[in-house]
């Protein structure tokens, strides 16, 4: 799990994004202006209107998609479980930069805030009976997680996570927020750790006759700059921070799956294990996959199992 740096630190634009803005949602604007020529009449001009969000992005990758057609694909298929699939590195929200010009997302991402989204749509959906998340990531940010686990934890309707690849770290943490959760036998699960390491690019300057000048007002501002050496004090500094944030990833774990806190702090080193020993430490509850889960799905909810991917 990559870890955000507070306001102190600055990250390396190669290794971290930020993942905070001024909003909590996106808005996509549609523009319709049409003409329409009536023999023996005047010119009619068609308003143009606006379509909003409540929250999130609506993306064409294998991200949650959050736009509002959502619920009324649901009803067209005649779905009764919302598939929402959390894939490549988990984020708070998705950069407009990361969309190229038809609004197609370029990067492996997804959002928090669309799996929340997708969450709550389904919610109020009355045919949508069940919630399944599958996941394929090997972690982000400890924020993007919690998130997600709360969301699902929340949830009123029976929810099923299922690990595909991997399902580690930040992603893991998302994970546990569900009822059940599946992996294959080989599925790479866990990686309960934090991490904020870079490289440092300071002695690769100093030899290319680059110099770093410092011109920053608050001691520890330019904490974790990658142009510069890292300190004593501001490794302390940030250690600090990583050690808090692998509290909280163990708490949770400890607190959502129900195992001794002592129990995940032996497996929080940030190794990871395969699915049937993920099931015998308690952090997996089943070994399968889509079909094993759609037999669980179909064992709560009565009825066969119809899942529309979000």
């Amino acid at each position: 799990m990559e870890a955000e740096q507070n306001s102190v630190a600055k990250i390396p634009w190669y290794k971290y994004k930020k993942t905070k803005h001024d909003g909590n949602f996106f808005v996509f604007w549609q523009f319709l202006a049409a003409t329409i020529i009536i023999i023996g009449s005047a010119w009619i001009m068609a308003d143009s209107f606006l379509t909003g969000f409540d929250e999130g992005t609506n993306d064409n990758s294998a991200s949650a998609t959050t736009d509002s057609s959502s619920s009324a694909d649901s009803t067209d298929q005649n779905c009764n479980v919302t598939g929402i699939n959390l894939h490549g590195e988990v984020m708070t929200y998705i950069s407009p930069a990361d969309y190229d010009k038809d609004g197609n997302i370029t990067v492996d991402e997804t959002a928090s805030e669309n799996v929340i989204f997708a969450i709550r749509d389904a919610e109020k959906d009355d045919k949508i009976k069940a919630i399944a998340i599958e996941i394929d990531s090997y972690g982000g940010s400890p924020v993007a997680g919690e998130e997600i686990a709360i969301a699902l934890k929340n949830a009123k309707k029976p929810t099923v996570a299922f690990i595909r690849g991997a399902g580690d770290s930040a992603a893991y943490w998302a994970a546990t927020g569900a009822n059940t959760i599946f992996a294959s036998k080989n599925s790479d699960v866990g990686s309960l750790g934090v991490t904020m390491s870079y490289l440092d690019a300071s002695k690769q300057n100093k030899k290319e006759g680059l110099t770093y000048n410092q011109l920053s007002a608050g001691k520890f501002k330019d904490t974790g700059n990658s142009d510069k050496p890292l300190t004593a004090e501001e490794s302390k500094l940030l250690m600090r921070d990583v050690n808090l944030l692998q509290e909280n990833f163990i708490q949770a774990v400890s607190a959502n799956r129900k195992l001794g806190v002592d129990k995940v702090k032996s497996m929080a080193d940030g190794s990871t294990m395969l699915g049937d020993m993920a099931v015998k430490n308690g952090l997996v509850d089943k070994i399968g996959g889509i079909y094993e889960v759609k037999e669980y799905l179909k064992s709560i909810i009565g009825a066969e199992p119809e899942i529309c991917w979000q």
